[in-house]
């Protein structure tokens, strides 16, 4: 079995300021995917939102840049993500699907294993 990254983006200011019913609704989907995919979730989080973000780059001198926020600016951003199990990309794809993304969508990306 591979490992995916199940990346959900999201436009996060329907969770900041979303209806409560709404908020509510998403978080309950959310347990009920975690259900429905048993043992092929090995694990998940959800994100602070981008304001909290730091980021860093490398500058042209070698050194390094450090930013608050997010580097780019975007309508949808990171808001969390889950690790599954799949035995390949359309197993994975297929698991993907239920994954609520009630302010956007995800996108699915295989685990890079070293040696």
């Amino acid at each position: 079995m591979a490992q995916y990254v199940v990346l959900i983006y999201e436009d996060e200011q329907g969770w900041i300021s979303g209806d409560p019913a709404t908020i509510e609704q998403g978080m309950k989907e959310h347990g009920a995917f975690a259900q429905t995919a048993g043992e092929r979730l090995l694990g998940g989080q959800a994100l602070q939102p981008t304001t909290t973000a730091t980021t860093i780059r490398r500058d042209e001198s070698g050194g390094f840049a450090v930013t608050d926020g997010p580097f780019v600016e975007t309508k949808e951003a990171l808001g969390g993500f889950y690790i599954i199990e799949a035995a390949d990309l359309d197993e994975a794809v297929e698991t993907a699907k239920q994954v609520p993304a009630p302010f956007g969508g995800v996108e699915v990306r295989p685990v890079q294993h070293y040696g």
